[in-house]
């Protein structure tokens, strides 16, 4: 596996999760700095500034062509147009702490609020509904759509995998292990749903009908936060902790993929415009990896090395390595 590490921004200002937009390029959030980034493969990285403090964290693609984004920190969704026009709308709960969000079926965006214990949704217009979880402190955090017309979403301090139906009924499954704390999640296109353990160091699968597969990685310490799924249903994932990068298959085999760059800090995990695996790295690069021959030219540079980097905005929370 060839790895590059391109440079995006100073060490400061916090890459943190990305996407594959619409107009061909990559997309993401500068958590530290209060900015979203755009990325052509090949070509010289842009961003666009908002509030400084704002913590923007999660970015996906909304199905009115612009990219949407959580404010982890002003407790807004953010949506920013191809051309960079933005626009923000207020959480009517204040300190919700928005962090997951992701496209519906219903063609609404989907959010978390991690410190209000409730699922929001979003029109296109701005308008938001919330709705209360049957736990409390349960700091749910990613979201993703899955297969059978539901929300999917991880319950970090409730150890639980969640799902929601765009009429607002919510159904939770307990996870096996306890203590897991899950981050991550994604849809597969085989209809099930993959996480990350991050306090237990595995990865899990979820059926529409709630059964659950856990798959313990290699080394447990290693802190799994986010994953994505290929177009051949591997699973890939960022380990924190371990500064890798890892695949597992739908039948459960490993493979890990060490980055260049000691203590880069893995965050967000997309495939790329090119079809080639992009992570974020909060030491202010976004990686790629691909087979060996498949790099692009590139004009942005390659990470040389890094020194220590700024705390997550997120520590104390869970989310800390």
């Amino acid at each position: 596996m060839s790895i590059e590490e391109h440079m995006v921004a100073d060490s400061a200002a916090g890459p943190y999760a990305l996407t594959t937009g619409p107009d061909g390029a990559l997309w993401f959030t500068l958590v530290h700095s209060g900015r979203i980034g755009r990325l052509v493969p090949g070509e010289e990285p842009t961003s666009h500034r908002l509030d400084p403090d704002s913590g923007p964290t999660v970015i996906t693609t909304g199905p009115d062509g612009a990219l949407w984004f959580t404010e982890y920190k002003a407790d807004r969704i953010g949506r920013i147009t191809t051309d960079g026009v933005v626009d923000e709308f207020d959480v009517p709960t204040p300190g919700c702490g928005p962090f997951g969000i992701a496209a519906g079926p219903d063609g609404a965006l989907w959010f978390t609020e991690t410190a209000a214990d409730r699922i929001g949704r979003i029109t296109l217009d701005g308008h938001v509904t919330e709705f209360p979880l049957p736990v409390t402190g349960a700091f749910p955090s990613a979201i993703t759509a899955g297969g059978d017309g539901g929300m999917w979403f991880a319950l970090n301090q409730a150890n639980a995998i969640g799902r929601i139906g765009t009429d607002g009924t919510v159904t939770l499954h307990p996870l096996p292990t306890e203590g897991a704390a899950p981050v991550g999640i994604a849809a597969g296109r085989d209809g099930a749903v993959w996480f990350v353990e991050i306090a237990a160091g595995q990865i899990g699968r979820i059926t529409p009908d709630g059964r659950i597969t856990e798959f313990p990685l290699p080394d447990r310490t290693t802190r799994p936060h986010a994953v994505t799924l290929d177009g051949q249903g591997t699973a890939w994932f960022t380990e924190w902790g371990g500064n890798r990068v890892g695949a597992i298959t739908p039948d459960g085999t490993v493979t890990l993929h060490d980055l260049p760059t000691p203590r880069s800090e893995p965050h967000g995990i997309t495939i790329g415009p090119d079809g080639a695996v992009w992570t974020a790295l909060e030491i202010g690069a976004l990686a790629r990896l691909a087979p060996p021959g498949s790099a692009f030219p590139s004009r942005s540079g390659h990470a040389q090395g890094a020194g220590s980097f700024p705390p997550s905005p997120f520590s104390p929370s869970p989310f800390s390595p």
